[in-house]
């Protein structure tokens, strides 16, 4: 899979979302399911491989792989249900998650060539440009969403440039998406070759350098996997939904 460029990745995972398109499964659906997915396989490979994650997604993507027919869509509707109902990052992930493929030929399909791969070989962008490789697909396939526009990661990189983020600083991004600025900013200052960080600043790095908002619930979510992935955010989750948002507003209101 080294070999492998990202666009064929992308392209790989993408044809199977015309499959699902004939079984009435939206373009938008489809990169949903796909990224609930890949993110319980990469976890899982992310504590195969001594790093942190949640022992609960391992254990219920070791418990999907197994199984086939009704028993594999019963499994997975409870694996979404179980882990929308957990606190921070995870819970944030899975929140109000939904099986939107009814075939369980195709669900086990999915699931088997998601299994196949080892994510963990990919680098960060890699695994973040395969994301927005998907999401940007399922834009030019639906034309719709709420205006969302998706910063080429070229672009990204000369902004976050210029505005050198150092260590200590809490960096915001009130319209986050998926988090390209986060995430490139998160690594403009972990990869400082000049002046590696401290212990504190590394920590306060991980913990509490980032925050995030975004007004799609489905786009909350992905910034959320994006930063996880980055080790950021892997306790408390530092993306603000949006009905946490509207809550908060209401609470700014009434004050």
């Amino acid at each position: 899979m080294n070999n492998i460029s990202t666009t064929e990745i992308v392209n790989r995972v993408w044809n199977y979302a015309h499959v699902l398109r004939d079984e009435g499964v939206g373009y938008s659906d489809y990169v949903e399911q796909l990224t609930y997915l890949i993110f319980l396989k990469m976890t899982a490979e992310r504590v195969a491989g001594g790093q942190e994650g949640e022992s609960l997604a391992v254990v219920r993507w070791n418990m999907l792989v197994e199984l086939d027919g009704s028993d594999l869509e019963e499994e997975y509707r409870k694996t979404l249900e179980m882990l929308g109902s957990q606190k921070g990052t995870l819970g944030m992930i899975f929140r109000k998650a939904q099986n939107k493929i009814q075939d369980p030929a195709k669900l086990e399909r999915l699931i088997d060539m998601i299994n196949k791969e080892s994510w963990s070989t990919l680098s960060i962008d890699v695994k973040g440009a395969i994301y927005e490789g998907l999401l940007q697909k399922g834009a030019e396939s639906e034309k719709k969403g709420a205006g969302q526009y998706f910063t080429p990661r070229p672009i990204i990189e000369a902004i976050v440039d210029v505005m050198q983020p150092q260590p200590m600083q809490v960096i915001a991004d009130p319209a986050c998406g998926t988090g390209g600025f986060l995430t490139v900013a998160h690594d403009f200052i972990a990869n400082n070759k000049e002046r590696p960080l401290s212990k504190k600043e590394a920590r306060f790095l991980k913990k509490h350098s980032f925050q995030g908002n975004d007004i799609s619930d489905s786009v909350a979510r992905l910034c959320a996997m994006n930063l996880y992935l980055h080790g950021i955010g892997t306790e408390d989750c530092p993306v603000i939904p949006p009905f946490l948002m509207e809550f908060r507003s209401r609470l700014v209101n009434l004050g």
